[in-house]
């Protein structure tokens, strides 16, 4: 396999596979330092829903550049339940019938890789 076929199949491996090598390559938050609002998350299952539903290029257009101006820790999204209710409100907006378990993931994903919110005492 050569040429424009072999590049497109390197392409859609490497975008699904970046994601999974960068988390690994990351050390894990400790249970206790998460917010009890994305403990538990199926953060595999939320990489798979960003990359599925293509988050990304939403962004890109909202904001511009690589789209990850849309994360503003300080900004309009201060708190966990906030994050939560932006990822619900996306869904809904955007016709993407996630469930609860989804919105959850996609969250958690959010928090460990832009938001960071510290866990309540």
């Amino acid at each position: 396999m050569t040429g424009p076929k072999l590049q497109r199949m390197l392409n859609g491996l490497a975008s699904v596979l970046l994601p999974v090598l960068l988390a690994a390559a990351m050390p894990a938050q400790a249970a206790e330092t998460v917010p009890a609002e994305f403990r538990g998350a199926d953060l595999a299952l939320g990489e798979k829903l960003i990359l599925e539903h293509r988050c990304s290029s939403c962004h890109i257009r909202q904001v511009g550049g690589d789209g990850s101006a849309i994360y503003r820790p300080q900004g309009r999204i201060s708190r966990p339940a906030a994050l939560l209710a932006m990822v619900e409100m996306c869904s809904t907006e955007l016709k993407l019938q996630l469930f609860p378990e989804d919105v959850h993931a996609v969250a958690a994903v959010l928090q460990r890789d832009h938001y960071r919110f510290k866990a309540s005492p």
